[in-house]
């Protein structure tokens, strides 16, 4: 009876243990890394989401790339080498021959200036634009992305480290069982079958226990993966409140209307459309202004020789007639990717609505799932103090015991999980709709602008130096 009663202790001691991390995302822990700070480091450091930066500000290049356009071209050109000329001539003394050497020098400067090309200058201007805003957007959802997946893994190592905690003192509790039904097995008062349940149910503890723990460890590197450091006493989290809408059409309409990746295909439309008029200006003719200086030098063998001096302003223009169809081509394909592309924002439309659907599918039933899940805890709780105090009159058998325990204990994972699948739907939530930003989660972290680098290179003529000094 007294171990009875040890056992009975040991276990109220273990489910109470059991039951704090079970409460693990419910309550808080002193200088616990909050799910703020942890986002902030992945602003500042995960290296998809800087490199998307990175290819923000290549893509920024491509302005100066089309504004070059309206700008002159200056070339320089020189040549210089030996000249060896006889002639052969018939006088009045007969045949003579005349051999001369020479070695002839030119240098020139050349000013070209476009006065127009059929508005493509514009147009491409237009485009690159386009692009730069369709790259940010993309970087925007980048960031979503990100963001997203540093709530999950943030979750998953709360969540697999509760579960490890259960299983690790479910072990105990199944040594303390075991160790129990052996004394019990000594005096008569079990037979032999008992133990080896006993055994059973341990050996399966251990085997749950191990998977927890290789759970954990992926969870832990897909945190490091998107944070840059490897998870340290986390703080338990609420769902996000913050931002999200009341009803699911306003969370339908501003998904249609925020969310990056529709504002980077719509994007894409306009500059599909304008690479369509860039290619239609190349049926206009081209009107260009050419000025060249050009001066000459002729040495005659070691001598001095001649010297020349040639300036000159002319008007050019160039009018295309036929070049076997490429440029037609070249508009029709475009004429049919700008269709493509706008086909494109319309399932993209589509992609956005089914995700907000889903994501407020599950997080308005999350909450009943957890209430579901705590009310199963309970009740398994109840029903294991019950088959125990059964089983102590042989009203029940240590198999009995082990299944009302195991039930426990998957009642508490169905809990642990429930909860953390109830914080990760409301962020999910967020993202679906394109409001999972640094801003809307108040991190306190240096905001990446991405109109800096815009404007720092924009009306760049020269430099082949970065902003950022590479």
């Amino acid at each position: 009876m007294m171990k009875s009663k040890r056992l009975k202790n040991v276990a109220a001691q273990r489910l109470a243990r059991l039951l704090m991390f079970t409460t693990l995302i419910a309550s808080g822990t002193a200088h616990a890394e909050t799910l703020q700070s942890a986002l902030s480091a992945a602003y500042l450091n995960n290296p998809n989401l800087n490199a998307q930066r990175a290819a923000t500000r290549a893509t920024d290049e491509n302005v100066p790339k089309a504004t070059a356009g309206y700008r002159p071209t200056v070339t320089a050109s020189g040549q210089s080498g030996l000249q060896n000329s006889e002639v052969h001539s018939n006088g009045t003394n007969g045949w003579t021959n005349t051999t001369t050497n020479t070695i002839p020098t030119t240098i020139g400067v050349t000013v070209q200036q476009n006065l127009w090309n059929g508005q493509r200058t514009d147009n491409s201007v237009r485009q690159a634009e386009s692009g730069v805003l369709a790259q940010r957007e993309t970087l925007r959802n980048t960031e979503q992305n990100v963001f997203q997946d540093g709530v999950t893994y943030y979750m998953n190592v709360l969540r697999d480290s509760a579960i490890y905690h259960l299983q690790g003192n479910n072990v105990e509790v199944l040594q303390e069982q075991l160790r129990q039904t052996q004394d019990r097995f000594k005096v008569g008062e079990v037979t032999r079958t008992d133990v080896a349940q006993a055994q059973a149910g341990l050996a399966k503890g251990q085997s749950d226990k191990l998977v927890a723990e290789s759970n954990l460890k992926t969870s832990m590197a897909n945190f490091r993966l998107v944070v840059g450091k490897q998870p340290a006493k986390l703080e338990p989290v609420k769902p996000a409140s913050v931002g999200v809408p009341k009803s699911l059409d306003e969370a339908i309409r501003i998904s249609q209307i925020e969310h990056p990746a529709i504002q980077a295909s719509l994007h894409g439309v306009d500059s599909a459309n304008l690479n369509v008029k860039v290619l239609e200006g190349s049926l206009y003719p081209t009107v260009n202004l050419v000025g060249q200086v050009q001066r000459g030098y002729d040495t005659v063998s070691n001598q001095s020789g001649s010297r020349s001096w040639v300036a000159s302003i002319m008007g050019q223009i160039s009018v295309p007639i036929y070049d076997g169809g490429l440029s037609t081509a070249s508009i029709r394909q475009a004429k049919e990717l700008a269709g493509q592309q706008e086909l494109q924002t319309d399932y993209q439309r589509d992609q956005v609505r089914a995700a907000v659907v889903s994501s407020w599918g599950v997080l308005s039933n999350s909450k009943a799932v957890v209430e579901a899940a705590q009310s199963q805890v309970n009740a398994s709780e109840i029903a294991l103090n019950g088959v125990r105090e059964e089983a102590k009159v042989g009203q029940r058998t240590t198999l009995d015991v082990l299944n009302a325990q195991q039930t426990l204990l998957n009642a508490r994972v169905s809990l642990v999980t429930a909860q953390r699948d109830r914080v990760v739907a409301s962020y999910a939530l967020l993202s679906a709709i394109g409001r999972l930003s640094a801003g809307n989660l108040g991190l306190r972290a240096a905001r990446y602008d991405a109109t800096t680098h815009f404007d720092q290179v924009k009306d760049k003529w020269y430099g082949l130096r970065t902003p950022d000094g590479r």
